[in-house]
């Protein structure tokens, strides 16, 4: 039996936009030197897909602090 287009509606949303929700969020929540933090959000914001991958492997690196307290 193959994917019915619900299930490939579903596969496409997590695929394609959690990631996109995780990257926003961490990035609100983190510091950054300079203007690397308004760089990334509209990374993130004109390419979801890309920016989001784009950020976890390059971005999470640039962060000053994991959790703001």
């Amino acid at each position: 039996m193959g994917l019915g287009l619900i299930e490939i509606l579903m596969l496409a949303f997590l695929i394609g936009f959690l990631p996109f929700i995780f990257a926003f969020i961490d990035i609100l929540k983190n510091e950054f030197t300079g203007s690397n933090k308004l760089i990334w959000l509209l990374a993130v914001l004109f390419t979801p897909v890309l920016g989001s991958v784009l950020y976890f492997f390059i971005g999470t690196k640039q962060k000053l602090n994991n959790k703001i307290t």
